[in-house]
């Protein structure tokens, strides 16, 4: 391999192509993530690391061109070119053996550990779409979470004991918002979102059933229509919130508008809230009775809640969640417990 390592000039010139691009980057802070623009530096030395470092461990270009099954010419001319954009001398040369200079041992231990993670994040992402030990993020409604969610994953991992999951627990337009960005590959979700970009698919319906202090006097009642409970104080989840939805439509539909008293964002805390005298609410059945409460059938208007799987339009599927999305759907009409 032809090159003095005396003489700098040739290398320094190599710098100017990106001296302009640097001079912008200079106010970074070290933990800002650089912008891969066609004159960044991960992007020019990308190919050429394993190369690099290939080198530096035989410290011998035939027999790295051995290992990377590469012409040898083809090597050297490599590293040759590698050390001009760097502007950089990183081997010494001696006759046909070469050792690192002080800029090639810093070089290499930087190099070393951006092969060691991206060799790490490749294994990660090639396990998470595994067809039978991948990962599913799949984000679900709190009041789902205590019964109805343990339940679909036992039966699912019946048949695919080792998929993995990422669960998120949220409320309806926080999961939409996470499906929008990446962050979930399925929800189950109320109402049913409608949305040009989502694919949603009904599963089950959930009666709500309006729920009162056990010392009320509609307490011994059985069944009320929901227009009975006009004049009481409500206490719902907050708006965003799809049961808050739900409940403002049915009051809606039933002829008032609810006065609202408190305002959470978990129903078994608002069934709490209820048992303290602080209001009524209409809220689905709850995993296990909740002392200091009577729950009502409302028998007008029909008070339900859609439950519904979604996912991004368009968002390919890996192994893993083609496999819990095809076993949600399966489960139409008896998602939930009876």
């Amino acid at each position: 391999m032809a090159h003095d390592p005396s003489s700098q000039g040739p290398l320094l010139q190599g710098r100017n192509r990106k001296d302009i691009a640097d001079s912008g980057r200079a106010g970074r802070d070290a933990g800002e993530v650089a912008e891969l623009g066609a004159d960044s530096w991960a992007v020019t030395l990308a190919p050429r690391l394993a190369q690099f470092t290939a080198v530096a461990r035989h410290e011998h270009v035939t027999r790295a061109a051995q290992e990377l099954g590469m012409p040898q010419p083809t090597l050297s001319r490599a590293i040759v070119r590698l050390e001009e954009d760097l502007g950089v001398a990183l081997f010494a040369r001696h006759g046909r053996t070469l050792s690192l200079t002080p800029a090639g041992r810093a070089f290499l231990a930087a190099t070393e550990r951006a092969l060691t993670d991206l060799e790490r994040a490749t294994e990660s992402v090639r396990a998470d779409v595994d067809p039978a030990a991948g990962k599913v993020a799949f984000g679900f409604l709190h009041t789902l979470g205590s019964e109805t969610v343990p339940g679909l994953i036992r039966s699912f991992r019946a048949d695919h004991p080792r998929v993995r999951f990422q669960l998120v627990q949220n409320y309806g337009e926080a999961m939409i918002e996470r499906l929008r960005a990446g962050d979930l590959d399925l929800c189950l979700t109320s109402p049913v979102p409608d949305y040009p970009d989502l694919v949603a698919r009904r599963l089950d319906e959930q009666k709500l059933r309006l729920v009162v202090p056990d010392d009320h006097p509609l307490a011994a009642r059985k069944r009320i229509r929901l227009a009975e409970a006009a004049g009481e104080l409500f206490v719902t989840l907050e708006p965003g919130y799809g049961l808050r939805r739900i409940t403002d439509a049915l009051c809606a539909e039933a002829g008032f508008t609810p006065r609202i008293a408190f305002e959470g964002e978990e129903a078994e805390t608002l069934r709490g809230l209820v048992a303290a005298g602080l209001g009524v609410a209409l809220l689905p059945p709850p995993a296990v009775p909740r002392p200091g409460v009577a729950e009502l059938t409302v028998t007008a208007p029909r008070a339900v809640r859609e439950i519904g799987v979604a996912w991004l339009d368009g968002h390919p599927d890996t192994p893993p969640v083609a496999a819990f999305k095809k076993f949600l759907l399966s489960r139409r009409g008896r998602l939930l417990p009876r």
